[in-house]
């Protein structure tokens, strides 16, 4: 695989295009309920418009009939009650399209929302480290929002230009081509005025939720680093950073104001011009005697009916122009490349090793980088029978937690082969992979929610019996039973309730919980104090005594029983051998170990390992 390179920025999208993409979620094939519902929806709203324009035409006989001079004594009994059954009837169908169609929008939205996480999840670690959390979740977020005003304004948009038609050709056929023609004209005029001036808006509208997404970015990065800005008492430059982000926010959205007022006074004139020629037009037609009041009413009524709903045409493209964009955003995550693909037909692999024997491990001549122009390992090769642990030490930056993240699949190598059980990590489904792999990384991070769910994410189902025996072997059953909500205690978000060393013995309850076939222990212990670290470490000697182990240490004390260690430096095997030999030889090994001995150690080796910017 080649290195990976960085991709241009995505061209915004035509709007029918975007749109294009939300109707399979509308016409789903394996849900044949769902395609029934919008038959039922489209039938209804044709009903309700087909009723819905009788209702003039039953108040114009109305008056005519009350208009007559031989008339005036009789009351027009059934054309009042049709008129007032026809506008019951008319608000029954409206209200019955909404009812059948509620399920379709809020399903097609979560479908689509749904897809998005989804493809969050299959996108390699490399996207993640590149994007910001708050701007991916708020781009669903509003993609979400978007599929619902998209679906919503739909039930009002299309009955609309379906009744404007159908008034058209109505008119056309009961009075007379000057009519239908003008309310043409009148209805072209609109609508392209409010496409040409809402297509100029949606630059204002894009810049405003790019700066909505900064500031929110901001936040976000500000309040899950709330320790950090304590530390250094910067708490008003956080403030800064985000107001000057809210300020810009208010700038663009009063633009966007701004705008909308001139969008909607401009249809207003279009509207107010048409119904004063058509009237005045009617008006000569009447005093011509070609036209009775009862059709004078007819076609001014027809109009105001039009046009009320057209009046808010406006404000209606315009929340469609706006959801388009916002939905664009978030289809554009989804053609996000998945970096790290499974295969067409993948291996069998077994998770637990309450299944299978401990895994093997080997990596072959491996060459990766995290960025074309910067290699991080270069041509590095060990392997790990099953069973049996290996250690892999050295400075920060040679690239330790990097094999981690290659046994896991997280990037796939530039070169090189790694392997498990004797095949490429390439050659199995992500998801069987990850599942015969454990770890304890060095930055445990907890969700926020119980102790009692934070373990019990190792293994989902496990039982109450299973997670306090796992709890137990990694020491910390008795200060969980300590707690007033025992198990039941939240953690708070990433954890931040708790201690170091509490948070890093939950993470290894959890893995312990999975019961993987290969065991990584990335730092495992480096939040513990002495005393503790003890305890652990017979409990990890324990755990990993029957599968295959590798243990990422800063400590060389925690790793002098390995089977195998590995001294890695500047992205290459420098030293392998067993503790001994390797003290034995007085090469780099050698040297660590005398410094950590004499307890001056180098404060840099106790960062933690970061991927490189």
């Amino acid at each position: 695989m080649s290195p990976p390179s960085n991709a241009a920025p995505r061209p915004s999208r035509p709007a029918g295009l975007t749109l294009s993409r939300l109707l399979p979620y509308l016409w789903p094939r394996n849900d044949p309920g769902l395609r029934l519902r919008v038959i039922a929806v489209l039938l209804l709203m044709v009903l309700a418009k087909v009723v819905t324009i009788a209702v003039p035409w039953l108040y114009s006989r109305i008056i005519d009939h009350l208009s007559r001079p031989d008339s005036v004594v009789t009351v027009p009994v059934l054309l009042i009650v049709g008129y007032g059954l026809v506008r019951i009837m008319s608000s029954a169908f409206n209200e019955l399209r909404d009812m059948v169609f509620a399920p379709v929008r809020y399903r097609v939205a979560r479908d689509a929302a749904m897809r998005s996480f989804v493809h969050m999840h299959e996108l390699s670690l490399r996207f993640h480290m590149d994007r910001r959390t708050g701007g991916v979740t708020r781009a669903i977020e509003r993609g979400t929002e978007a599929v619902e005003t998209l679906l919503r304004m739909g039930l009002i948009i299309v009955p609309t230009l379906l009744e404007a038609f159908m008034v058209i050709g109505l008119i056309w056929i009961v009075f007379d081509w000057r009519y239908a023609g003008m309310i043409l004209l009148a209805v072209i005029a609109y609508v392209v005025f409010t496409f040409a001036f809402t297509s100029w808006r949606i630059g204002i509208r894009r810049r405003m939720n790019d700066i909505n997404s900064e500031a929110t970015d901001k936040a976000l990065d500000s309040l899950l680093n709330y320790e950090t800005v304590k530390y250094f008492g910067n708490e008003a430059h956080e403030a800064r950073r985000y107001g000057d982000a809210q300020t810009r926010y208010a700038r663009a959205a009063t633009q966007t104001q701004y705008t909308l007022g001139l969008l909607n006074f401009g249809q207003a004139a279009i509207i107010g011009t048409a119904l004063m020629l058509i009237m005045l037009l009617a008006g000569a037609d009447v005093s011509a005697g070609r036209l009775s009041v009862g059709r004078f009413v007819l076609v001014n009524t027809y109009l105001l009916q039009l046009y009320a709903p057209l009046n808010f045409l406006g404000s209606i493209y315009s929340s469609i122009r706006n959801a388009l964009v916002d939905l664009e955003h978030m289809f554009g995550l989804l053609e996000e490349t998945v970096e790290v693909a499974d295969p067409a037909h993948p291996l069998p692999i077994a998770a637990r090793l309450h299944d299978a024997a401990p895994v093997s491990v080997a990596f072959r001549d491996v060459h990766f980088g995290y960025r074309p122009d910067r290699e991080i390992l270069h041509g590095v090769s060990f392997s790990a029978a099953p069973g049996t642990l290996v250690a892999i030490v050295g400075p920060t930056g040679a690239g330790k937690s990097t094999i981690s993240r290659l046994l896991f699949r997280f990037y796939d190598v530039w070169s090189g082969h790694v392997m498990i059980d004797g095949h490429d990590v390439r050659a199995y489904r992500q998801a069987d992979l990850r599942a015969a792999i454990g770890v304890v990384p060095q930055d445990t991070v907890l969700f926020n929610d119980t102790i009692g769910y934070n373990i019990a994410y190792g293994r989902l189902g496990a039982t109450q019996e299973e997670i306090e025996h796992a709890a137990r072997l990694a020491q910390v059953h008795d200060f969980i039973v300590s707690l007033p909500d025992g198990y039941g205690t939240r953690v708070g978000e990433r954890g931040l309730k708790l201690s170091g060393g509490e948070k890093q013995r939950v993470a290894i309850a959890r893995t312990i919980l999975k019961d993987p076939r290969l065991l990584i222990l990335d730092e495992a212990t480096s939040a513990l104090d002495t005393h503790t670290e003890r305890e652990i470490q017979s409990a990890l000697r324990a755990v990993s005594a029957e599968r295959t182990t590798v243990v990422i240490a800063h400590r060389l004390s925690t790793v002098v029983d390995a089977d195998e260690i590995l001294v890695l430096a500047d992205g290459r095997v420098q030293e392998r051998g067993r503790h001994a030999d390797l003290v034995a030889k007085g090469g780099l090994y050698a040297a660590m170990w005398a410094a950590q001995d004499a307890g001056m150690d180098d404060s840099a080796q106790t960062v933690p390992e970061k991927l490189p910017v």
